[in-house]
């Protein structure tokens, strides 16, 4: 996946433009993470914060919008390609970085499109 593919949305995956996903449940490929607690649709930097509460102790993790399989707007329910332990070992979200432009999100874009993933 290249850089520009990892902060966009699949057509595939039922997102729709101007659908606020804060709230919704994250699902890992083996589990839940938490709740979406901020949402970006900009452009070539889509992504999602989840708060993972108690799973890794309130820490929480930034996730492209590459990453995401498919939005279930009824259940109101996130589903990413990633499992709970690769989401655990992403860099850690810094709120006072965040926000910070492209060089920020460069460390998320480097780790995500690592090929063992």
């Amino acid at each position: 996946m290249s850089t520009e593919e990892i902060w966009g949305y699949h057509q595939d995956a039922g997102y729709q433009k101007g659908i606020d996903l804060v709230g919704y449940k994250v699902e890992a490929t083996d589990g839940s993470i938490g709740k979406i607690d901020k949402h970006s649709e900009d452009v070539g930097a889509s992504h999602i914060v989840v708060d993972t509460g108690v799973w890794i102790f309130g820490k929480h993790v930034l996730l492209p919008a590459g990453t995401i399989k498919r939005i279930d707007t009824v259940e109101e329910k996130v589903y990413v390609d990633r499992s709970k332990e690769q989401i655990k070992n992403a860099p850690e979200f810094d709120r006072a970085k965040y926000g910070g432009g492209p060089t920020y999100l460069e460390q998320f874009a480097r780790y995500y499109n690592q090929p063992h993933m």
